[in-house]
């Protein structure tokens, strides 16, 4: 064996049983040891020549043999690099790495990187296909969404349906019942009536004049043709809509502009004071005024005082006036102050001037009267001498009090 084997042999044991690593370091004399192991200059495996000397080649061979493309410059020794050599896979602008020119594997394959995937891997949602671009999902999957509503089933077999007419849930809604969505509620529950007839399905179209509409039993005003209005008569005020005489009338406080011709549901005296309504709906004008629907009226009534106990027990029994016997419904007292006394009573009688009668045969003759309340409508803060249309509440309410 030569000198120069046998020397790295014997280093290259030396090495391996002090444990030194394979890579720079200290050996386990605390010596510095070169990239590959062994002591600084130490030669590296395949590396012929003593180690250090200048004439020994950079991969093997016999020693002083010059280096393959060193030229007359000498030998370089092993990791010497000048200005302007290139190592080993060195790229230069517009050179190809190795391997690049295989396409489809490896580092240097033409597709981007987001395009490619080994094989057998499915494409994941969003990848594209190797010769398309853009998003691509792998199931039909297109996150939460709101279910469908399921077809209406026909809803034209009603004999009041209208091909030209108004959806039900909107109508209701238009006549504040509710919003819109609340009334589709309440028609899919089987609250809404139809002429007598319970609609369940959504759809319906009706005309408005045509049809009744009714809501858990209470009617639903829905023509806007009919008028209802709500006045507070001051004293000295003639209840009809014009006085030959010249006297101030109802027509006096209703506006110029006004184009329906309305009505007024009963009479008061021209002295008394208070609620009278005012509608061209005749249907319910003849049943607000006719005695088998009993229509309750409250009045506050000032009488001199004091006043005696009994007076009213004996009001609720009944009084006998010269066309029949006439009981007021209830009587409260209310206020007393000295010489007057203020009382709330209700009746249903529509008789003329019956409150003044009853209170002139017991002995009270009256001051001051003034209807506050007929049926559900109330008169309120209203100021006197104004008039004001009812709310569709106020309106579905009074329409209810005489089965309408």
């Amino acid at each position: 064996m030569p000198e120069t084997f046998a020397l790295y042999d014997r280093k290259e044991k030396n090495t391996m049983a002090y444990g030194n690593s394979s890579r720079g370091g200290r050996s386990a004399s605390g010596r510095p040891q070169n990239s590959r192991g062994g002591r600084p200059g130490a030669a590296r495996p395949g590396q012929g020549g003593k180690p250090g000397a200048k004439g020994a080649s950079a991969r093997g061979g016999r020693p002083g043999a010059p280096k393959s493309g060193a030229g007359k410059g000498g030998a370089k020794g092993f990791g010497e690099k000048k200005f302007g050599d290139k190592k080993f896979g060195d790229k230069k602008f517009g050179e190809k790495k190795f391997g690049a020119g295989r396409a489809g594997r490896g580092r240097g394959t033409e597709l981007p990187k987001r395009e490619r995937r080994a094989p057998g891997r499915p494409y994941r949602s969003g990848e594209a296909f190797a010769n398309e671009r853009g998003e691509y999902r792998v199931s039909n999957y297109a996150g939460p969404h709101r279910p469908r509503r399921p077809r209406n089933a026909p809803v034209d077999h009603y004999e009041f349906y209208d091909h030209d007419g108004v959806r039900l849930q909107k109508l209701l809604a238009q006549a504040g019942v509710a919003s819109r969505r609340v009334c589709e509620e309440m028609i899919t529950e089987g609250r809404v009536t139809v002429n007598g007839e319970v609609v369940t399905e959504l759809g319906v179209r009706v005309d408005p004049s045509k049809v009744t509409v009714q809501v858990d039993g209470m009617t639903v005003q829905t023509n806007d043709k009919l008028v209802y209005m709500a006045f507070n008569k001051p004293a000295g005020v003639v209840s009809t809509m014009e006085d030959p005489e010249g006297r101030p009338c109802i027509s006096d406080f209703l506006r110029s502009s006004m184009s329906e011709r309305v009505f007024h549901v009963g009479r008061l005296d021209v002295e008394t004071e208070g609620l009278l309504l005012l509608t061209n709906d005749g249907e319910l004008a003849n049943r607000l005024t006719h005695p088998s629907y009993e229509v309750p009226k409250t009045y506050l009534v000032q009488v001199p005082g004091p006043m005696e106990p009994g007076v009213g027990a004996a009001m609720k029994k009944g009084i006998r006036l010269e066309d029949g016997v006439t009981r007021v419904d209830e009587f409260k007292l209310v206020d007393s102050t000295p010489g007057h006394v203020l009382v709330e009573v209700t009746i249903h009688s529509g008789k003329n001037r019956i409150v003044r009668r009853l209170f002139d045969a017991v002995g009270y003759p009256v001051e001051r009267l003034v209807r506050v309340e007929m049926g559900p409508i109330r008169i309120g803060s209203q100021k006197q001498g104004t008039v004001r249309n009812l709310s569709k509440v106020e309106i579905g309410h009074l329409l209810a009090s005489v089965d309408m």
